[in-house]
């Protein structure tokens, strides 16, 4: 970390790692000179001739240095040879030495992390564009950036695994990533990283380690304030103390999938409806099936499995818990052992029970918990949890009625937030409403939008923004959701897209509201359609001349040109009525 805080001063680490070859080189070209001045040179004139120092110290630099060679201002005596001889064998093995000395050196840890260091600092400190600094570039800090990528942000990464750091240049982003390979729980290093650059718009804390994500969570809030932090936490005390100093989004991601599964045990429409919006956008929502209530075993009572279970006590659901280290608590059935055997799934009921949960930390293993219970019960609904994206591959070939990636369920979630923030508040109204309305809704929205995932925007109705829309709305024109979500090319069609929230300064919430509803300057509309749509919407409210049209059918011309254009031609009819 000394090249952290001394990332400026590369140049006089260099000067004091080559200290000794350098002195030892000027000593003895020092010596070569002053030797080459003192040694008698030929005869000239009938007096003996000797170099001055700047005539010793030119044919030395030249000469030393392999350049060339040429006896000036005269011929030399066998004297100044003998001299000349000594000199170069003796400027060989200093140069050999200070060549050596800087390889050395240009293998040195230290140094090549303080180049890499400034360079990374200047890289920041040139950024003119808005950024996110993502702390931790795993498997969920990968799909971020990418994703960062596709919507035209630019991301600043600090990693603590010199491999990862390399996987960058490897990614074709659109844009370079500044990428430090240095702890993100050190102040320092997040200063570097742009943490108080007035371009940082957030800070993205995402590392395997809670007490690093804690650091960096302090950090934004004491050197950043008005910059907010999303941070991954997997243990309750460590998002406890984030809450505690008003950390804005903490994600624990088992936490996250519990509250998913209990949702889906109460409320399976609720949770399909949730699924479709909040997936990766482009991709197909399969109609799985709902989880199912009845008997269910758990295998694997760590972290994740503590999470499953109290889900599962929320609703109700009889659980046996398979572990290598019991500990009966009075309320639940436990099975010692760790399910990849038949014998500790039998014991525990698997051909009686409705599902289970394969939760432990080893990829492996849970697969292995999957294939031999789906064998002994061919009706078992199948959770397992995946806790490495390299092994997709083997997931997929397996395909459980539930796969649990933890990447994934941070990944979705901080893209959310990030892209759409009045997303949450409607989530949350969602999980408020009861199963039929819920079940509905996503029949409504399947029936216009299909199954793929669609796009998620928010547009806030203001002048810079929604320019065209808004002047109309302050001359006080009426224009409902209605009116305005039409194509701009066929105003007879209606767009391929739904408003599903609309958010007003004086907070007052309308959820999916109807065609009829008036729209108000500073409204805020969250929206879910085809990405075509979205755009089209975007134009309509930019644009005078498409919401002129979208409104009235009124074709205005698009130019100044066509404006006088349109004129002149209509200057002879008005003059010709009566």
């Amino acid at each position: 970390m000394q090249a952290l805080a001394h990332h400026h001063s590369v140049f006089f680490l260099i000067l004091r790692r080559l200290r000794a070859p350098l002195i030892l080189l000027i000593v003895l070209f020092a010596i070569a000179v002053l030797g080459l001045t003192l040694a008698p040179g030929p005869v000239v004139d009938g007096r003996t001739s000797y170099l001055s120092f700047f005539h010793a110290f030119y044919f030395i630099s030249y000469t030393a240095t392999t350049i060339g060679f040429g006896e000036i201002p005269y011929t030399f005596s066998d004297q100044q040879r003998l001299w000349v001889i000594f000199s170069i064998y003796l400027s060989v093995i200093g140069w050999a030495y200070t060549l050596g000395s800087v390889f050395s050196l240009l293998s040195d840890r230290s140094l090549r992390q303080a180049i890499a260091v400034q360079r990374f600092v200047r890289q920041v400190r040139r950024l003119r564009e808005p950024f996110y600094l993502v702390c931790g570039y795993g498997e969920t800090g990968r799909l971020i950036c990418e994703a960062l990528d596709r919507m035209g942000l630019r991301a600043v990464v600090v990693e603590i695994d010199e491999g990862k750091v390399g996987e960058l240049d490897l990614h074709a982003y659109a844009a370079d990533v500044p990428a430090l390979c240095a702890d993100a729980g050190n102040p320092e290093t997040l200063k570097f990283a742009g943490l108080t650059h007035p371009s940082c718009i957030g800070v993205i804390a995402l590392t395997n380690d809670d007490a690093t994500n804690l650091a960096v969570a302090i950090s934004a809030r004491l050197l950043a304030p008005r910059v907010p932090a999303l941070c991954r936490a997997e243990h309750d005390a460590t998002a406890d103390n984030m809450a505690s100093f008003g950390t804005r989004h903490i994600i624990n991601p088992f936490e996250r999938f519990s509250e998913t599964l209990a949702l889906s045990l109460h409320a399976p429409k609720a949770s399909q409806l949730m699924d479709w919006l909040t997936g990766v956008p482009g991709t197909e929502v399969e109609q799985r099936r709902d989880p199912p209530h009845g008997h269910w075993i758990l295998c694997g009572h760590g972290r994740f499995g503590r999470q499953m279970l109290s889900a599962m006590d929320s609703e109700a659901v009889p659980v046996t818990i398979i572990d290598l280290d019991p500990k009966p608590d009075g309320v639940h059935r436990w099975v010692q052992g760790d399910g990849t055997g038949a014998k500790a799934l039998l014991e525990a009921g698997v051909e009686q029970a409705t599902g289970i949960v394969c939760g432990t930390s080893s990829d492996t293993d849970n697969l292995s918990i999957a294939v031999t219970a789906r064998e002994l019960n061919k009706s078992l609904f199948v959770i397992v949890r995946q806790n490495h994206e390299s092994n997709r591959a083997l997931f997929d070939a397996y395909d459980a009625d539930i796969t649990v990636v933890p990447s994934r369920v941070i990944g979705h979630e901080c893209l959310a937030i990030l892209s759409t923030p009045l997303l949450a508040p409607f989530l949350d109204e969602v999980r408020a409403r009861d199963e039929d309305w819920c079940g509905s809704q996503l029949a409504r929205l399947t029936a216009r939008l299909g199954w793929r995932v669609p796009e998620i925007r928010s547009e806030r109705i203001n002048l810079s923004r929604a320019p065209a829309l808004h002047r109309r709305l302050m001359r006080g024109e009426t224009i409902t959701l209605g009116m305005l979500l039409r194509s701009p090319s066929d105003r007879e069609r209606t767009l391929d897209c739904e408003v599903l929230f609309l958010d007003r300064d004086d907070d007052d919430h309308v959820l999916m509201p109807a065609a009829d509803t008036r729209i108000r300057a500073g409204d805020e509309l969250l929206l879910a359609g085809r990405r075509a749509a979205l755009n089209d919407l975007g134009l309509i409210i930019a644009n005078e001349h498409t919401l002129a049209y979208i409104l009235s059918g009124e074709d205005l011309p698009g130019g100044w040109i066509w404006e006088r254009l349109s004129r002149r031609k209509q200057a002879p009819s008005r003059a010709s009525l009566p």
